[in-house]
């Protein structure tokens, strides 16, 4: 069987992990465990990028070897990535030997649309990248993320030319055999490829000490680029082995900020290499808190391990799924996610709680599972309307809790004790029929009321299911 290839972008590993991470990750194990609940089998990269100058000044300022930090900090992403109760298959760190070399037979193979040239413009240290003139202006000077005066830098480059492959990129965006979702920022990044300049994919060791060498040329080493864009590739073996099995990637999960380099830059390299290009590409956008973006600066960053320290891991996915959008900016306060833990408590687990304790009290056995079509749900999955989706199990939750109310199965049981149990063994039947696409969302959960509904004999749960911290 084809596997699935789905991709996180690998995130830079001078920091902690942030809101914008989980996203990335949460979207993907998801979408994951959608299309193996649809019986196919998928493969999920993720990964840490851990080259450039940033990192070399964080590791010289804590005073230790650059590759002792970022082993430090990709031990970090990965724990925080197992908390999420996200399963990978593959993770890729891009000081990995394999991948150096594998980058630099890609830069060989790419050699054609590669040129050395003199550029002058404005540099953002933080983003570690150039702007446009028109940019500068707009911002007035200033980096809007990192709040930093642009510098005027003068530099001899290797280019990729991405004038080589813009009419192909277009065709591929327009006709959606390179799809983005949400369409707005296809229409967005269609606007921006007009202007797309060549890019720039090296810099001088002087400037950048930390970097795999440019093949030929020992005194450039690779920017981000072709490093880091190369590694949903490499980490599947190319050059040296034969990806067809894997690639192209079924979707590639990014935040929206990246967009523009995922369907811009990125395209630009497979075509280059002769290789097809990803299917889908689905952008996030950002977690705000109280209204505004996360910035140090301002002091409103909020860190996702005391979201998660909060009340557990199902309270953290629950909200970020199914309260904050797919596709959206979304917005994050304590009340917020306070309410949302509330409503999860208060109607699955008093659900399950309440079902339970009529079942064994009724002498109820446990059910088997029983698969039923969702075309509504399923619909939503693949055009990856995650939190509409979700909000389709909520509803179906809702129900049952209205029904018991309606039913009111300790009540019949003293009048008519057949129909009681033909009620409650219907409404573990329905339970367990929601629970099974719950699977996706609320895993460990999902299991837990499964266990529950489907043992031979059904027991109410010792402990809530959702404890307060």
């Amino acid at each position: 069987m084809k596997e699935s290839y789905i991709t996180t972008a690998i995130p830079y590993v001078n920091g902690k992990p942030h809101l914008g991470h989980a996203m990335d990750y949460l979207l993907a194990d998801t979408l994951r465990r959608y299309m193996m609940y649809c019986g196919k089998k998928v493969r999920l990269q993720a990964g840490t990028d851990e080259h450039g100058n940033k990192i070399f000044k964080k590791a010289t300022e804590q005073g230790i070897p650059t590759q002792e930090f970022v082993n430090q900090n990709a031990t970090k992403f990965q724990d925080f990535i197992h908390s999420l109760g996200v399963e990978y298959t593959d993770f890729i760190r891009t000081t990995n030997p394999d991948h150096e070399r594998r980058c630099q037979a890609i830069w060989a193979k790419l050699s054609n649309h590669i040129y050395k040239d003199k550029y002058e413009g404005w540099y953002c240290e933080g983003c570690e990248g150039y702007v446009t003139d028109k940019e500068y202006e707009d911002n007035h000077g200033e980096c809007p993320d990192h709040k930093k005066p642009y510098i005027k830098l003068s530099e001899e480059n290797y280019y990729l030319r991405i004038s080589d492959f813009k009419n192909r990129i277009r065709d591929a965006i327009e006709s959606d055999e390179l799809k983005i979702t949400p369409t707005f920022r296809k229409k967005e990044f269609l606007n921006l490829l007009k202007d797309m300049p060549d890019v720039s994919i090296s810099r001088p060791k002087e400037q950048v000490q930390w970097g795999i060498p440019v093949p030929g040329d020992e005194n450039q080493v690779m920017y981000v680029w072709i490093d880091a864009l190369s590694n949903y590739i490499t980490v599947l073996g190319y050059p040296d082995e034969d990806i067809s099995i894997d690639w192209p990637a079924h979707t590639q999960i990014v935040g929206k900020d990246i967009l523009r380099f995922h369907a811009g830059i990125w395209p630009a390299m497979l075509l280059g290499l002769k290789l097809p290009l990803a299917r889908n590409l689905l952008a996030h956008g950002f977690i705000t808190v109280n209204g505004e973006k996360m910035s140090k600066s301002i002091g409103n960053v909020i860190d996702p391990q005391e979201i998660l320290d909060k009340h557990g891991l199902a309270p953290f996915r629950y909200y970020f799924l199914r309260h904050a959008s797919t596709t959206d900016d979304s917005d994050f306060t304590w009340d917020k996610y306070e309410a949302a833990y509330n409503e999860l408590a208060n109607d699955l687990g008093n659900l399950v709680q309440r079902l339970a304790a009529l079942c064994k009290k009724n002498s109820i056995a446990g059910q088997k599972v029983e698969k039923r079509p969702n075309h509504d749900f399923d619909s939503r999955m693949e055009k990856y309307e995650f939190n509409f989706a979700f909000d389709i199990l909520w509803d179906g939750i809702s129900e049952l809790n209205k029904r018991i109310d309606a039913e009111k199965p300790w009540a019949l049981a003293k009048t008519d004790p057949d129909k009681a149990k033909e009620v409650l063994v219907k409404l573990v039947a329905d339970l367990l029929a929601i629970n099974d696409r719950l699977s996706i969302f609320l895993p460990d959960i999902s299991a837990k009321i499964a266990e529950i509904f489907t043992a031979k004999e059904i027991q109410p749960p010792v402990t809530p299911l959702f404890p307060k911290n």
